[in-house]
C-alpha cells in the first residue's frame, strides 16, 4: 500500500440494478451473502483505499435501506437515484464527483469482492498522463465463438484466437475529464445507443483514447446468477482462511480517556454510545459529545500510533466539526486501515450516574460495531457517588482498542 497516497480520486459504485438474473425479489446490492449485503461487502473493501476522496454509490429510487447501510461508512460516503439504464445511472453519480478530483473510477456492486489491490493498482495505473482509461481484465479459457442467425438457426461466423481475448471487469478507472467528456458525448446519443452501453471504457474508446488493461482478479467476478453467489461464498471462505493464516501473532493495543462536562444548557440532547437519551441532558464539547464515541476513535488512533482526534479532526477539517460520534468512529476506523491496519476490537466503560444504559448495551454495541465495521463494546459504571461523576457534573470514557499490522 502507498503510504503516501493522492487522495484525488472518486468511485462511483453503481447499486441501482434491480436483480432480476438472481432471483431474489430485492434490489441486486441487497443480496446478502455470509450476512452481508453486496453493497456492504463492496463498501468493505472499497473504504479501505486511501486514494478514494469520495464515494458515490447510485442507488434505486426512493430506496432508504441502501442508503440506510452506507450511512455507517462515514461522510465521504453519500447516495444518488440512478436511472433508467446504467449510462444513466453513471451519469447521475458523476454529477455528484466532486469536480476537483481527477481521476474516476466507476465500479459494478456485482462484483463486490473485487479487493482492495484491484482499485489500488487501478489508480496507480492512471497516475501516468498517457493512460486516460484502466481497465482491470482475465485471460479467456473457453473458446469464444462470434455466431449469426441464419435460417433460424445459430451458426459460427467467426472464432478469435483466446490469445487476443479479455474478460473485462471493474472497477474501471478514467482521467475526470475524460470521462465527463464521454457522457456528455452519448446524452447527445441515440436512445438506442445510450440503452446499449455496458461499460465505458468502450465509451471512452468511441472518443478515440487508448484504454490500458492490467491484470484483473479472480475474486472479482460478476455476481448476476444464483450459482454465483455459491462461487462468492467459496471465494470469503478461502479469504478468511487465508487471513487467519496470515494474522500477525503481536497485536497493538491503543488507550484513550475522554471527559465531558454536563451541559448546563437543559436542552442540549444527550447523545452516548451512538444513541439518544431522551429524558438526559446532553454533555458539552466537540460535536454531539458523545464521550464514548470520542474515547472509541483515540483508541484506535493511539493503538495505530498515528496521532489522535485532534490530528484527524483538527480544522483541517472543517467537513467534521458537527459531525455525530458514530460518524467520527466510521471515519477514524477507515484512517486506521487506511494505515495499514486491521482492528480487532474495542472495549469502552463509562464512568457516570447518568444515563441509564443497562437496557440499551446491545443496541450501543451494535450501533459502534456497524460505524467501526469492528466489534465495539460498551460497559458502564458508577463512581460511588465520588468526584463529577459521582456528582452528576460529568462522564468519563476509558477506552482500549486492539488493532494487528496488515503485513
Amino acid at each position: 500500500m502507498n503510504e503516501h497516497p493522492n487522495v484525488d480520486a472518486a468511485l462511483i459504485l453503481v447499486a441501482a440494478g434491480s436483480g432480476t438474473r438472481l432471483g431474489a425479489g430485492i434490489p441486486k446490492a441487497l443480496v446478502t451473502i455470509e450476512g452481508r449485503s453486496l453493497l456492504q461487502h463492496c463498501l468493505d473493501r472499497a473504504t479501505q483505499v486511501a486514494e478514494l476522496a469520495q464515494i458515490v454509490v447510485v442507488v434505486p429510487p426512493s430506496d432508504e435501506l441502501l442508503a440506510e447501510q452506507a450511512r455507517p461508512y462515514g461522510p465521504r460516503v453519500s447516495c444518488v437515484p440512478g436511472g433508467a439504464t446504467r449510462a444513466e445511472s453513471v451519469g447521475a453519480g458523476l454529477e455528484a464527483v466532486d469536480q476537483r478530483l481527477t481521476r474516476i473510477l466507476v465500479h459494478d456492486v456485482a462484483r463486490a469482492l473485487t479487493p482492495p489491490d484491484t482499485f489500488e493498482r487501478v489508480l496507480q495505473t492512471l497516475e501516468d498522463p498517457q493512460r486516460p482509461a484502466v481497465i482491470p481484465a482475465l485471460p479467456v479459457i473457453d473458446t469464444i465463438s462470434v455466431v449469426e442467425q441464419t435460417s433460424g438457426s445459430d451458426t459460427v461466423r467467426d472464432t478469435p484466437a483466446r490469445a487476443s481475448l479479455r474478460a473485462v471487469q471493474t472497477p474501471q478507472g478514467f482521467h475526470a475529464p475524460v470521462l465527463r467528456a464521454a457522457h456528455a458525448a452519448l446524452r447527445e446519443a441515440s436512445d438506442a445507443r445510450r440503452e446499449a452501453v455496458t461499460d465505458d471504457a468502450s465509451l471512452v474508446r468511441a472518443q478515440g483514447h487508448s484504454v490500458t488493461v492490467i491484470a484483473g482478479d479472480q475474486r472479482a467476478l460478476k455476481i448476476t446468477h444464483p450459482q454465483d453467489i455459491h462461487a462468492a461464498r467459496t471465494i470469503l471462505r478461502d479469504d478468511t482462511e487465508e487471513d487467519a493464516m496470515d494474522q500477525p501473532l503481536i497485536p497493538r493495543i491503543g488507550n484513550a480517556i475522554d471527559v465531558h462536562a454536563v451541559s448546563k444548557d437543559p436542552q442540549r440532547p444527550m447523545w452516548l454510545a451512538g444513541l439518544l437519551f431522551a429524558d438526559d441532558v446532553g454533555l458539552d464539547g466537540h460535536s454531539d459529545g458523545d464521550a464514548v464515541a470520542h474515547a472509541a476513535c483515540d483508541a484506535l488512533f493511539s493503538a495505530a500510533g498515528i496521532g489522535d482526534l485532534g490530528t484527524h479532526f483538527g480544522v483541517d477539517r472543517p467537513e467534521m466539526a458537527g459531525a455525530s460520534g458514530t460518524t467520527l468512529l466510521a471515519e477514524a476506523a477507515r484512517i486506521v486501515r487506511a494505515a495499514g491496519y486491521q482492528i480487532g476490537n474495542v472495549s469502552v466503560q463509562f464512568v457516570g450516574r447518568r444515563p441509564r444504559f443497562a437496557a440499551r448495551r446491545e443496541e450501543a454495541n451494535q450501533v459502534l460495531s456497524d460505524a467501526a465495521q469492528a466489534s465495539v463494546t460498551v460497559t458502564a459504571t458508577t463512581s460511588d457517588g465520588l468526584g463529577y461523576e459521582g456528582e452528576g457534573a460529568g462522564i468519563t470514557a476509558y477506552a482500549t482498542a486492539l488493532v494487528y499490522r496488515r503485513d
